[in-house]
């Protein structure tokens, strides 16, 4: 069994600890494990803990949160080791860590597979910030990381400057999909891997200003096509997703995982027993899905 893992990244004061006792708080039945570097630096809201013991806090649905200090990779092999009891990993980077050398040392790990990295940026301070001589470079290098980008507290600046944030990020986060949010709070569906399991054809559309809306679409895939083709059609930001997975069958007759999360497309084997029809699952936010683009690109990919 293979656990995935989300890198959370973000300077100082933008908002990762709102994040995580967001999704923690809307975890939604999934079982949670969370590493953070130090408990003092992360607090995790009082009503979710159940129990202490040790450098391990015991979080309600079943989650768990442990502070791994220096030793990363021993908490993360820790972790591997209770895929059973999880369903998925948040790694809380400090705010002066780089979250693809995070991201790197989980692909070098048995185990665990990396799912996303998610830079968070406080939309009052981030320019000012990214053009500090001391700091700038070390923001700049976390946004460059970033699968997806959060713009937090947009209730707190007007809507120019919001457009014109969103006009500038894409330059120091070419990769990163901007998705716009107020005190963190965003669907946990987006942030965390999708299912990809059969369902019926059409659209799923969310409106939970809570969450962060988003609206997701489901497709057949009837027949064998070009696997890769379509997995980088899909992470085009023409296309606006946040997030595609599903399975399919190859030209040569393997079938094969979709995995995109904003512009990062990857294609691997599909696990063992997998057979048709295959299928796929797209998400958005903010904006909706043109169904009819995506089936037209699995039409060409045919």
């Amino acid at each position: 069994m293979v656990l995935p893992v989300t890198v959370l990244g973000g300077y100082l004061g933008a908002g990762k600890t709102t994040l995580v006792n967001h999704l923690l708080g809307h975890a939604n039945g999934r079982r949670l494990g969370v590493l953070v570097n130090e408990f003092g630096t992360l607090p995790i809201d009082a009503g979710l803990i159940e129990g202490a013991e040790g450098n391990l806090l015991s979080i309600a649905g079943g989650c768990i949160c442990c502070s791994y200090g220096d030793d990363l990779v021993s908490a993360l092999l820790d972790f591997s080791g209770r895929a059973a009891q999880l369903d998925h990993v948040l790694i809380e980077c400090s705010g002066v860590a780089l979250p693809g050398s995070v991201a790197r040392t989980i692909t070098l790990l048995g185990g665990l597979s990396l799912d996303a990295v998610v830079v968070i940026a406080d939309a009052e301070t981030v320019r000012v910030r990214a053009a500090d001589r001391y700091v700038g470079d070390t923001i700049t290098r976390q946004l460059a990381d970033a699968d997806l980008v959060l713009l937090n507290r947009t209730d707190l600046v007007s809507a120019t400057e919001t457009h014109a944030l969103r006009e500038w990020l894409p330059e120091f986060a070419p990769r990163g999909h901007i998705i716009c949010t107020c005190r963190a709070a965003i669907a946990p569906e987006i942030i965390f891997e999708i299912d990809a399991a059969p369902q019926t054809e059409g659209r799923d559309p969310h409106h939970n200003h809570a969450t962060g809306d988003f609206s997701s679409e489901n497709f057949r895939i009837a027949r064998a096509l070009d696997v890769a083709a379509l997995a980088d059609a899909l992470a085009s930001p023409s296309l606006g997703l946040v997030r595609a997975k599903g399975f399919a069958q190859g030209h040569d007759g393997g079938w094969k995982t979709i995995q995109v999360v904003g512009r990062r497309a990857e294609v691997g084997a599909a696990p063992a027993g997998e057979s048709g029809p295959g299928r796929l699952v797209c998400i958005a936010h903010g904006e909706a899905i043109d169904r009819q683009r995506i089936a037209r690109l699995l039409m060409a990919t045919l």
